[in-house]
């Protein structure tokens, strides 16, 4: 019993004045109340005890937070590291791919600049023999004869120009090709973009490959006039599409040398929210158990060396960065026909 309630009930029980019926209700409070001090003792004793192993537990834990903080920020700055390594794998890749479909176009720009040199050369010539014919004109004082041989040399010095002009574009687009995106967007000729990369696909696989020989068929719709898009990145995704159809049509031929011709169209619509760009080719169309997997990064059908499986990725991002869509309807034995979708001036 607590010691001052034991003094307490000492002095109740030698006074002899109380009633023993009130004596005896007092000392049954004051043993009740010595039972109530005890539990609450016994409660604070185990509070306090609780109180020290939380503190512990708390210190503990205060601890082990503090490790994992330092561990959650190591793997912040490993992650980091790997993010900045990955984004510079993936611009090295990009440029990789931009050099192959360069180097798919360097015949074939080869090709086309040597045909307005040649006009050019042919004209140039052509115009300083009728140059000294009208110098002989006028020293014989032939006048009319000298100014219609100056008509001459006018409309060949316009060809001249035009051919010149024509050279001056096809060097300024595979420059324009080559450089890296300025990701600004320009009014640009779909149509002769899709046109010009056609031909110089076709020519730089023809000067590869003198065996390569296909179709070419386009459908232009006039009405489209400028639509504003970043022509260096959809002129890579045009080139890789039709790089693809003439590949697909080459090794349908391999397998098919007898009666059938490789044919590939590249065609524009106008539609009401914006323009299509449609590449097909008459090739052995896509297996449905790839299809799914065509616009991943890497995977590609083509033999090892042949291909990055980056084009198709590549070209669905730039697709989306306009805010567009590429879809692809394929049939195998008939063929593939790849849809880009652009809203127009968005």
């Amino acid at each position: 019993m607590n010691l001052h309630l034991q003094n307490v009930l000492s002095i109740i029980q030698q006074d002899e004045n109380l009633p023993a019926e009130q004596k005896a209700a007092i000392i049954k409070s004051i043993k009740d109340a010595d039972k109530e001090l005890e539990i609450t003792t016994f409660k604070l004793d185990r509070t306090e005890k609780v109180k020290r192993t939380t503190a512990i537990l708390l210190e503990e834990t205060i601890q082990e937070l503090e490790l994992k903080r330092k561990a959650v920020e190591e793997s912040n700055d490993a992650l980091q590291k790997s993010l900045e390594e990955l984004k510079a794998a993936q611009a090295q890749l990009i440029q990789s791919e931009k050099m192959a479909s360069l180097g798919e176009l360097t015949a074939g720009i080869a090709h086309e600049i040597q045909n307005p040199l040649n006009f050019v050369n042919n004209f140039s010539e052509v115009s300083k023999e009728l140059l000294d014919e009208m110098k002989t004109e006028l020293d014989n004082g032939n006048l009319n004869d000298a100014k219609d041989i100056a008509g001459d040399v006018i409309q060949n010095l316009e060809k001249i120009l035009h051919h010149g002009k024509r050279a001056d574009g096809i060097v300024k687009g595979m420059l324009q090709h080559s450089r890296s995106s300025t990701g600004q967007k320009e009014l640009t000729d779909i149509n002769a973009l899709a046109d010009e990369y056609l031909r110089l696909a076709y020519h730089g696989l023809r000067a590869r490959d003198k065996s390569f020989n296909a179709a070419m068929k386009t459908d232009f719709d006039d009405s489209i006039g400028l639509v504003k898009v970043m022509p260096q990145d959809i002129g890579r995704v045009i080139l890789n599409l039709i790089t693809n159809a003439f590949y697909a049509v080459t090794e349908k031929k391999k397998l098919h040398p007898e009666g059938y011709e490789p044919v590939v169209t590249v065609d524009t619509k106008k539609t009401s929210t914006g323009i299509k760009i449609l590449v097909k080719d008459n090739g052995a169309g896509i297996p449905q158990k790839v299809l799914d997997k065509i616009f991943q990064p890497f995977f590609t059908t083509k033999p090892t060396g042949q291909g990055t499986g980056l084009g198709l990725s590549l070209s669905y991002d730039i697709i989306k960065t306009h805010s567009g869509e590429v879809k692809v309807e394929t049939k195998e034995g008939e063929g593939t026909t790849f849809i880009i979708e652009l809203p127009v001036n968005s």
